[in-house]
């Protein structure tokens, strides 16, 4: 009888934390979507707009290092392919902005998912390779194909009108633009990670010989894992190419894919809102050292050695292990 009522105490402990952790969850969601919506009063739109980009192109890697396993060297393919799509098709053919973002985010899913059907038959280090080499394949295309002026690259973009009537023009339409792209982004990749498809996703990263054992088909999996997240990063991608008005080989390099990689480390693996603060700190020094004297590369390479050697788990990762991030219910919230 007493232990019927540990269990049932126990259990209803855990109930409070649970009803607390949601709701300090939604506090500080909605403490960040309202600075995201004050942020163009106080910083300069371009800014904030490259950071929501390279924000979702974080999250969008990090559906497929953190809730998969799979570490891929190849996805400015993505974000750098999309780039090219859109502004192509804007410039060119004269789509308006949503249709030329949605058919940059269809031809990085297109990429997706053939990288990722040869791919996916290796494992590891190989799976790593694979990707590169794919990437570099794609860079190279993109070099000499006639539609992307090889060095030049598609200049002089035109943000158009939003739905025919929204003037893009204008910085602040601009922004929010961005900002309503970059939530509907992240509540894709929230519902992604929380579904039954997500769940498996993770039982695949924490033991694929088990989720064989148990009748999934890993490869289809991992495929649509790849494929996802080859879509939301050519999301990010394409809008990116709006915002700055033209696409070049710079987002197709692999040093763009390295740099992805880079902010999904410092922020945190495996968690929702990790990449976002790394993408943050990384266009951060990029933007405000651009203009001194130090060499952003080292600066950088600095904070990155000290975030491995200080918060191994990345710095939203260690808050979420912390004492503070325990007891407001954070461990639990990856």
């Amino acid at each position: 009888m007493s232990h019927a009522t540990h269990t049932e105490a126990s259990s209803s402990k855990r109930s409070e934390r649970s009803q607390s952790a949601s709701l300090t969850y939604a506090v500080f969601l909605l403490t960040g979507l309202a600075l995201l919506v004050v942020a163009p009063l106080f910083f300069y739109p371009i800014f904030l707009m490259k950071l929501l980009c390279f924000a979702l192109f974080a999250c969008a890697f990090n559906l497929l290092l953190g809730y998969t396993g799979l570490l891929s060297f190849g996805h400015a393919t993505f974000f750098g392919g999309a780039a090219y799509f859109t502004a192509h098709a804007v410039k060119e053919w004269g789509l308006t902005p949503e249709l030329g973002v949605l058919l940059g985010v269809a031809g990085a899913a297109a990429l997706g998912l053939i990288m990722g059907f040869v791919a996916i038959r290796r494992q590891g280090i190989y799976f790593a390779m694979i990707t590169l080499a794919l990437s570099q394949m794609f860079f190279f295309f993109c070099l000499q194909a006639e539609f992307t002026r090889g060095e030049d690259g598609i200049q002089q973009v035109p943000r158009g009108h939003l739905f025919g009537f929204i003037d893009l023009s204008v910085a602040t339409n601009m922004y929010y633009f961005v900002l309503a792209v970059f939530l509907i982004g992240m509540v894709i990749i929230w519902r992604f990670i929380n579904s039954p498809f997500g769940m498996i996703l993770k039982s695949i990263r924490e033991n694929e010989a088990r989720a064989t054992s148990l009748g999934y088909s890993v490869a289809r999996y991992k495929l649509g894992a790849f494929v996802m997240s080859a879509a939301l990063a050519g999301l990010a991608g394409g809008v990116k190419s709006l915002v700055f008005q033209f696409a070049t080989l710079t987002d197709v390099t692999w040093q763009m894919s390295g740099e992805v990689i880079l902010m999904t480390l410092l922020g945190g693996i495996g968690t929702l809102i990790g990449p976002i603060f790394g993408a943050g700190l990384v266009v951060t020094l990029q933007n405000y050292l651009a203009t001194s004297d130090f060499p952003v590369t080292i600066i950088t390479g600095v904070v990155f050695m000290a975030c491995v050697l200080l918060f191994r788990r990345g710095l939203i990762g260690e808050f979420y292990a912390s004492r503070l991030g325990r007891r407001l219910g954070f461990e639990h919230r990856h």
